[in-house]
């Protein structure tokens, strides 16, 4: 199984109007603001990726996608880690939706997303985290498509009762050009595989994390997210070199 993080971050760039210690009195709002907006984006729109000032220290924001097939965990996870109150758009599951959306495996799930869940969470070295559920079920590729734009990178959460349901997840991905990390969610009747065999079963390049995790569990999901901030840092160095 790959490790979680093998090395300590890159250090964060600075911000480009320099350090958080050094900015104008009379900068225009634009520039930076409290609740870290970047220039050109409405108060309180969620940037995808940089380093802005958050009060009096700079903040590396984040945007993460939280991926997988339908009823895998992802509204679960977001919801273990999220230092905020989560947002979620779950919806009672009609007859229609469930003549059409595969129960296999899952024939307890009564609620579905239809849009986003977002959660936020905050690591050490100032890194925050935003985190996008996206909605399983394949009618919701055009909205995936939107909510994918500007990510640094996904999780993709897989269950062993139905691996192969992750596979359409992982080619939006790959088509997206994201990097990603696979966090296997060991629900409690999901047959117990060792992570090699995992691995051949989802095709996983050899440097792709693999983490198994329980997403009810907040430690467990943490290890999971740092393990994919990890790959995509050290991914970013080593393209930068």
């Amino acid at each position: 199984m790959d490790s979680a993080l093998s090395s300590p971050p890159a250090e964060a760039p600075e911000h480009p109007g320099g350090s958080d210690t050094d900015v104008p009195a009379d900068a225009p709002s634009g520039d930076a603001s409290a609740s870290g907006s970047p220039a050109g984006e409405e108060p309180g729109a969620v940037p995808h990726a940089g380093v802005y000032l958050s009060g009096d220290r700079s903040q590396t924001l984040v945007k993460l996608l939280v991926a997988g097939p339908f009823g895998v965990g992802k509204t679960t996870f977001i919801r273990s880690l999220s230092e905020t109150e989560p947002l979620h758009t779950e919806e009672v599951m009609t007859r229609t939706s469930a003549s059409v959306d595969d129960l296999s495996g899952i024939r307890d799930k009564s609620t579905t997303t239809v849009a986003i869940d977002f959660g936020r969470l905050t690591l050490p070295d100032d890194y925050v985290l935003y985190m996008f559920g996206t909605p399983g079920q394949r009618r919701f590729k055009p909205l995936w498509q939107d909510i994918a734009r500007g990510a640094m990178g996904a999780l993709v959460l897989a269950d062993t009762r139905r691996l192969s349901d992750s596979f359409e997840v992982m080619d939006m991905i790959e088509e997206a050009g994201l990097q990603y990390a696979v966090a296997v969610n060991t629900f409690p009747d999901s047959p117990a595989h060792h992570p090699s065999k995992l691995r051949e079963h989802l095709d996983l390049l050899p440097d792709t994390p693999l983490v198994l995790c329980d997403a009810r569990d907040r430690d467990q999901a943490t290890d999971a997210l740092i393990a994919l901030v990890g790959h995509v840092l050290a991914l970013t160095a080593q393209e930068t070199a």
